[in-house]
């Protein structure tokens, strides 16, 4: 595999020279090339993350830096850097802890073949995530010069879905002498023929299949304006908005030189100030970008308002703000080094991108610039003005897909220094913050994730056949900012939709293991539910993850019993098969959810490792019926039938426990037994008397 054959860099932090050395030559044997730099101090690793790193191997301890200050800087730089915790023993906490910091895995220092094991396949998740990266770059990029080539293409060009426009470029609409798009949208293209050659068009565009491939056809098109003229139809294939359709190339039979130099005349140039103008910038952070995620070069955007500017404009007038700003963009040129590209962004923004440096590194230089302006006296047609400057700074580094993010990073800390005058970096975790407060859920999940706030749940299931294990299901809840409880429905919806359902899971987990081991260490023969979502019964990487988990933990594996819900096991059945298999393998329990919903729930149980199987809720609602009574007991009798133990949630009554005895359920839980409570406290012993 190629990735063999690549250069490692590898970052160690390890007091001891020799066994850095040893480290290295680890990977050395193994047949990797590794270029290897060993931190010695807080100011050391912050030098060094201004490169790119494939790896850091931290020891148990350092005295020159603690591990968890380097995890630490390497997610507040935001930099994909996947860590491997050693540690000097297996104590469960100690690989709990290291996990949650953010280190993608941690295990015993001496352990050194599962350690090249482990680093390999951080390598190549690693690989990936900058092919992703550099792919989703290289797309908006061909996407981009493709728009760009239609809009200034001199031949005019159209998309045509079942013979309606969806698309028609500039010299199209110059073409047919139409001023606005919109106009075209939905409008038939048989209605720019002719009319004595639209049957001869008709019967072409019938008989034209996107399999036959490219066509021509000769005929007479129909301008706005009632003119007539010759063209040249070139017909082909064509996808648009990811939807099939026609292509229509159309080159008018007269001459499109004066249409060809129209639309060339375009200027990168502010004509006020002469820097750079907005779109111009915006393609030079594009590059940046791409440089960024492909080459690993930084670079810093600096988003610089001038302060007051509606009342310096309703002061001095239209024609005196043109002479500061032309003023102010000397001074920046002046200031700042040949290689930084500066630009008029808006009326009263500039906007200056340093290729090479990251954002900590330009404060001085920026703060020198907000006195040097402060201090300026700016002349006006003879008058005197004062200005300030607010100046909000983003970087972009490896992590940096779009450029657009970036920029509106910047303008955000721009806009927050309501006093001007002022300098603000932008802070990953004061965004999150942010977007928290104003009700953002997934802004609060992410938060949570890092600050580790969530709060778990457990509310008992009980045996109604005897039992000597107590069973509890961990419930996942997260409150606002606000101080209110984000109902889980909304919670879990946003987790999904933001691709933080799989993280949520494995906090659960590690969570969950931390506390039962803990709880069964006071003599409780207890068993934890944990659930897992359908990001999870796909995650390839959870079964080997987990065996590390648990064996640090030294927990019973059947300790824990992971459920999923019949939705998601029907619509991923192959990976929600492999996941049972492997959880049986682990000697984890399993159970299925929300059972008995499907149009054959028994075809796809079938198919699973299942021991336990907790029906919907719909089969506990309204038991004093008969013809529901006997639903759920039928149902019942076929899950016990093969040899499946059976849950009912949402218990909220005493009237329906002799049903439910009755119907021969192992277990029941809901709100009548006991709501979820925040510790393992419910009293099992009374429902055996």
């Amino acid at each position: 595999m190629a990735i063999e054959k690549k250069t490692i860099r590898l970052l160690i932090l390890e007091d001891s020279q020799n066994e850095a050395e040893r480290l290295v030559s680890l990977f050395r044997n193994a047949g990797r090339a590794t270029r290897v730099h060993r931190l010695s101090s807080s100011d050391d690793l912050n030098e060094a993350l201004q490169q790119s790193w494939d790896l850091l191997i931290c020891a148990p301890s350092s005295e020159q830096l603690a591990p968890s200050e380097a995890i630490g800087a390497i997610r507040r730089q935001a930099k994909d850097i996947p860590v491997i915790q050693l540690l000097a023993d297996n104590d469960s906490d100690s690989i709990t802890e290291a996990l949650m910091l953010g280190a993608q895995d941690a295990l015993p220092q001496g352990e050194d073949e599962r350690l090249v094991l482990v680093a390999k396949r951080e390598l190549a998740n690693l690989e990936e995530r900058r092919a992703r990266r550099a792919s989703e770059v290289a797309l908006r990029e061909a996407e981009k010069r493709c728009q760009l080539l239609l809009e200034s293409s001199v031949d005019a060009i159209t998309y045509v879905h079942e013979g309606m426009h969806i698309y028609a470029n500039r010299a199209y609409l110059e073409l047919f002498a139409y001023v606005d798009a919109d106009e075209l949208e939905g409008m038939p293209m048989i209605d720019l023929i002719v009319s004595s050659d639209q049957a001869n068009f008709k019967d072409f565009l019938k008989n034209y299949h996107s399999a036959e491939g490219h066509a021509e056809l000769k005929c007479n098109g129909m301008k706005a304006n009632g003119q007539s003229f010759p063209a040249q139809m070139s017909f082909s294939p064509a996808t648009y908005d990811g939807e099939p359709c026609i292509q229509v190339v159309i080159r008018a039979e007269s001459s499109n030189a004066e249409l060809e130099e129209k639309l060339r005349e375009i200027s990168s140039q502010d004509l006020v100030t002469g820097l750079f103008n907005r779109t111009h910038f915006l393609e030079l952070m594009d590059n940046a970008a791409e440089r960024a995620v492909n080459a690993g070069q930084p670079a810093t955007l600096a988003y610089i308002r001038v302060d007051h500017y509606a009342s310096l404009l309703a002061d001095i007038g239209l024609a005196g703000i043109d002479i500061l700003l032309t003023d102010l963009a000397n001074l920046l040129r002046t200031h700042f080094s040949a290689d930084a590209q500066l630009a008029r962004f808006g009326d009263d923004v500039f906007a200056v991108l340093q290729p090479g440096v990251s954002p900590e590194s330009t404060h001085e230089q920026l703060s020198s610039l907000l006195k040097k302006v402060e201090c300026h006296l700016f002349d006006v047609s003879g008058r005197t003005v004062q200005s300030t400057l607010s100046i909000g700074v983003a970087g972009l580094n490896e992590k940096t897909a779009k450029a657009q993010e970036v920029v509106n990073r910047a303008h955000r800390c721009a806009d927050e220094l309501s006093d001007g005058n002022a300098i603000k970096l932008f802070n990953p975790a004061d965004e999150l913050a942010a977007a928290a407060n104003r009700g953002n859920i997934a802004a609060m999940i992410q938060q949570a994730l890092e600050k580790n706030s969530f709060r778990l749940l457990f509310q008992p299931i009980i045996s109604l056949r005897g039992d000597s294990f107590e069973h509890y299901e961990a419930l996942l809840r997260l409150i606002n900012p606000q101080g209110e409880e984000i109902p889980p429905k909304e919670l879990f919806s946003a987790a999904k939709d933001a691709g933080l359902a799989e993280k949520i899971d494995r906090w659960v987990i590690l969570n969950s293991i931390k506390l039962l081991a803990d709880h069964r260490s006071k003599g409780h023969n207890t068993r934890l539910f944990v659930h897992l979502s359908s990001a999870s019964v796909q995650d390839q990487t959870l079964l080997p993850w987990l065996s590390v988990a648990l064996k640090a933990a030294r927990l019973p594996s059947d300790s824990l019993v992971f459920q999923f819900s019949e939705p998601d096991a029907i619509a991923y059945l192959k990976q929600a098969k492999a996941i049972t298999q492997g959880l049986n393998e682990l000697h984890c329990k399993t159970a299925l959810t929300q059972f008995g919903c499907s149009l054959n729930p028994f075809n796809t149980l079938k198919h699973l490792h299942i021991d336990f199987v907790k029906v919907d809720s719909s089969f506990s609602q309204d038991l004093s019926s008969a013809e529901n009574q006997e639903t759920l007991k039928t149902l019942l009798a076929s899950l016990h039938a093969q040899a499946k133990l059976t849950i009912v949630p949402f218990v909220e009554t005493a009237s329906v426990l002799a049903t439910l005895w009755q119907a021969g359920v192992n277990y029941i839980q809901g709100h009548y037994l006991q709501g979820p409570s925040q510790s393992m406290d419910y009293d099992f012993s009374a429902d055996d008397e």
